[in-house]
Order: structure tokens, then C-alpha cells, then sequence
């Protein structure tokens, strides 16, 4: 009778295991993406504070994740950690309105001097448009590469309406006939978009977001330097919000 029970599963024992075992395999995934978001932010961040909100990401991924959508964990946890990592920064005023609106405007400084010069714009060159030093020019900069697109941008402000957002991008469906056409709209756009890139800002782009390369390596790669990439980066991210913009994807 003892064996008996011994053989007896307790489901509730397995599925403590099995989330023990996604969290645990999760971790490196925090690691990758707190470094590749960090390249982005001032050296006075504490990059253990990214990591302990991406490890809470990591758990709440594990704790609601449905394997029967058929959608692999780690797709649905990298949401989760870096949709953890950024909601800390934004609470640090990193993502606030005021920074993004620096960001905007920088943008506008940068595609008003390439337009007006036709060729690349070097960042001396923005920083006296906008009438900042360089050192302000630059954490400016490195914060306009922490997210491609925002929720912001896309008009979302409720939890509710980003949870579903989020669900249907993950998952490829949604309740809402509306999100799904919309983000179906939104990735047509920037597949368009980023053929209609030069080509070094589309290799840098399908290099650090497709073969999720660091910058580095990245650099690597193309035998040029580390700030070279960076700035192709910053470039072929300023081209791609610009040309969502003028299809009225994304909020001015």
C-alpha cells in the first residue's frame, strides 16, 4: 500500500518542476537581454537592478505561460523579460514622455540635416542643431535604441490593451480583429522598410535584431569599428520610425 502511493503523481509537484526547470534554463536569456539593452543606457545604471527585473519577467513568463498555444517558451519569455526590463527604466524616468520627446526631437534634427546635406550626418553636427553638447547628444542617443517601437508609439496605454497587443504578437491571434490587423499592417511595413535601407544599416539591423549578434560582434563582422555599427544603428532605427510615421503606423 505504501508503494502504492508512492507511485501516485501529484501534478501539483510537477508543475512546480517543470517551472523550476523553465526558470532555470530562462536565466542566460535574462543575461542577453539586460547586456544588449544596457549597451543603450548611461554607465551609472546598475545593471543587477535590470537583471532582478528581468528575472521577475523570466518567473511570471513561467508561471503563465500556455504551452498549448503552441508557442515556444523562450519566444514568450523574451517578451516578458524585456517588457520587465524596459517597464523598470521607464519607472527610472529613462522612458519617460519628456526623454522620448528628446528622442523625437533628435530624430527630426538628424533627417533635417541629412535631407538638407544629403549624406551621413555626424553627430557633432545634430548636437549643434538642437544646441546641446555632445555628452548630452549622446545619452540621447543611446537611449533611442533601447526600443525599437513602444507601446506609446502605437497609441496603447492601458495594461489591458498592451497585455493583448503583447498576447497577439506573441501568439498570432487576438479577440480584437483590429490588433491583429494592425500589427499584420505593422510588420508588412517594416519588412518594406528595411529593404528600402542603405545597405550597411540593413546588414547592421538583420545582424543585432535577426542573428542577435552584439554590437561587437556585429563590428566584427563587418571589420569596422564598435561606434561605427552603434551609429549605423542609430541611423538605419531613426529611417525605419520615420517611414512607420508617414504611413500613420506609429504616433508623432
Amino acid at each position: 500500500m505504501e508503494s502504492a502511493k508512492i507511485l501516485i503523481k501529484n501534478p501539483y509537484n510537477e508543475n512546480v518542476l517543470l517551472r523550476n526547470k523553465m526558470i532555470t534554463e530562462g536565466l542566460p536569456h535574462v543575461k542577453r537581454i539586460v547586456c544588449r539593452i544596457a549597451i543603450h543606457l548611461p554607465p551609472n545604471v546598475e545593471l543587477d537592478d535590470l537583471m532582478s527585473a528581468g528575472i521577475i519577467g523570466l518567473i511570471q513568463a513561467a508561471e503563465r505561460y500556455d504551452p498549448a498555444r503552441n508557442t515556444k517558451f523562450t519566444t514568450y519569455a523574451t517578451f516578458r523579460i524585456k517588457g520587465a526590463v524596459l517597464s523598470e527604466l521607464r519607472s527610472r524616468d529613462f522612458l519617460s514622455r519628456s526623454n522620448r520627446k528628446k528622442i523625437r526631437e533628435m530624430e527630426k534634427a538628424y533627417l533635417k540635416l541629412e535631407h538638407k546635406f544629403g549624406e551621413d550626418v555626424e553627430d557633432k553636427e545634430v548636437a549643434e542643431e538642437l544646441g546641446i553638447g555632445l555628452d548630452q547628444f549622446y545619452q540621447i542617443k543611446k537611449m533611442s535604441g533601447i526600443s525599437f517601437i513602444s507601446f506609446d508609439d502605437l497609441g496603447y496605454s492601458s495594461n489591458e490593451e498592451k497585455m493583448d497587443f503583447m498576447s497577439c504578437l506573441i501568439n498570432n491571434d487576438s479577440e480584437d480583429a483590429l490588433t491583429s490587423a494592425r500589427i499584420k499592417e505593422i510588420r508588412g511595413a517594416i519588412a518594406i522598410a528595411i529593404k528600402q535601407l542603405p545597405e550597411k544599416e540593413k546588414l547592421v539591423i538583420s545582424l543585432y535584431y535577426l542573428e542577435e549578434l552584439t554590437m561587437k560582434e556585429a563590428a566584427k563582422v563587418l571589420d569596422i569599428t564598435e561606434s561605427r555599427v552603434s551609429q549605423l544603428h542609430s541611423s538605419a532605427i531613426i529611417h525605419l520610425r520615420e517611414m512607420l510615421r508617414k504611413k500613420d503606423l506609429i504616433e508623432d
